[in-house]
């Protein structure tokens, strides 16, 4: 159980946040909070927010072996309301703790489903430590939604280990009933004060009431673009380029052969996985528009897939780099998230400038993103929850198609290679990066190129 909250870094995205904030789950069990509390914990990290969710049900299976059925969960169980009321309550101090602590939003993930409970967290939150709180309500009266939901993901639960499934599912149902026979949903009149979005039906519709600040509409603006209809995303760099075989960054040279050859095997590759209602994003540049121009399937180009600004290192080598601009390259092996080139980006501008292309990701069914290497790796790590520190040196291999497919709380991560031989464009980072290194120091991880 979370006891200790360690110090957080500095934020990616200082402007955002003027005040810490809980944002609290309401609903009942099977609703979809915790898929919504994850996804949106992943998101505000991304766009470097210091986020953390605090599962209620997890203090509740770290501090009791006594659930045996849903008798556990009936109003009338006084010795487990007093162990769930304990829970809550160290979820609700560990979440106040991690915000005194250089967190900026907290997500507690709980029911919520009593004015009572809520009284406790505003008491608690906007009261005694002056956090803002903001609800998420998940309301949801289709069955077939419900039994997807329990379906899926709650009879894989701890608390049904080594149970029949059809009893599991029966034994949530009634949980489910315990619930409702107290649940007051929220209310504009009786909560006139409070800050908060109802979803219904998982986004059929939308009430929202008070927003109070900037954090609070760009959730908002997050929970409606989101959806759960199945889908796959694919993700590939372009093929392999001409400046790619001279280890040159940046520019917007054509294929090399190997490259015109990975083209035509990526249009064979989608055709035989015969992806129903495709779209083909590329960037603006020649070598994703001749990557993608086999594959059968509508093509829009975004100027936000670009591959990062290297300013004046643009078209260099790393080793011209290092001649001309040691201390440039030193500084951004030290920092290589935040390191911004001069007269060019960072890999923090480039997460802000791919905010759209997210937020267009979630609301679309099955994409081929043809795009370049940081870029790749900036929507790979959201896709995969990597902290910064990770984003900047995953790898991403070229020809090599990435099969992204969300899955309850999270996404399946596939590699599929397509055989076909590439330069190696990925340098880690290197021991040293103080900027009086020897130039052997410096370039000990840049990949053989021509």
């Amino acid at each position: 159980m979370p006891s200790f909250i360690k110090p957080v870094l500095p934020a990616s995205c200082p402007n955002v946040i003027n005040k810490p904030t809980v944002i609290s789950m309401v609903g009942l069990p099977a609703r979809g909070k915790t898929y919504m509390s994850k996804k949106l914990t992943r998101y505000l990290n991304w766009i470097g927010i210091r986020t953390k969710a605090f599962n209620v049900g997890e203090y509740r299976r770290a501090a009791t072996d006594k659930y045996r059925n849903h008798d556990f969960f009936r109003q009338d169980n006084t010795e487990a309301q007093a162990i769930r009321q304990k829970c809550a309550l160290l979820a609700i101090d560990d979440a106040c703790n991690f915000l005194q602590n250089g967190g900026e939003v907290a997500v507690v993930d709980a029911t919520n489903t009593t004015r009572e409970r809520r009284k406790l967290l505003f008491d608690i939150i906007q009261v005694k430590h002056k956090f803002k709180l903001f609800f998420i309500e998940s309301i949801c009266d289709d069955p077939t939604i419900v039994e997807a939901n329990v379906l899926e993901v709650k009879v894989c639960s701890p608390d049904y280990i080594g149970m029949n499934k059809d009893e599991a599912v029966q034994d949530f149902m009634r949980r489910i009933e315990h619930y409702n026979d107290m649940y007051e949903p929220l209310d504009h009149t009786t909560d006139k004060d409070l800050s908060y979005i109802q979803i219904f039906n998982q986004g059929e519709r939308f009430l929202v009431h008070k927003l109070a600040g900037h954090l609070q509409s760009r959730v908002v603006y997050y929970l409606m673009n989101i959806h759960v209809l199945p889908r796959t995303i694919y993700l590939t760099r372009h093929g392999e380029s001409e400046m790619n075989l001279q280890g040159r960054i940046g520019g917007d040279s054509n294929l090399s052969p190997r490259g015109e050859e990975y083209a035509v095997a990526l249009g064979e590759y989608v055709e035989k996985e015969k992806i129903a209602n495709l779209k083909v994003w590329t960037s603006e540049l020649k070598r994703t528009k001749a990557t993608a121009r086999h594959v059968d399937a509508p093509v829009e180009n975004w100027k936000a897939l670009n591959e990062i600004d290297a300013g004046i290192c643009e078209g260099m080598t790393y080793e011209e780099i290092q001649e001309m601009h040691p201390k440039e390259f030193a500084l951004r092996d030290q920092d290589k998230f935040h390191y911004r080139y001069p007269g060019g980006e960072s890999y923090q501008d480039l997460v802000a400038r791919l905010e759209p292309v997210i937020m267009e990701l979630e609301r679309q069914e099955n994409v081929l993103v043809v795009c370049h290497q940081a870029v790749a790796r900036c929507l790979l790590a959201y896709f995969q929850d990597k902290s910064s520190e990770d984003l900047a040196y995953l790898k991403v291999p070229l020809h090599t198609v990435i099969k992204l497919t969300p899955v309850a709380y999270g996404c399946r991560v596939e590699f599929v290679s397509l055989n076909i031989d590439a330069v190696n464009t990925h340098r880690e980072k290197p021991k040293n990066v103080k900027p009086d290194r020897s130039i052997n120091e410096a370039l000990e991880t840049v990949p053989e190129h021509i």
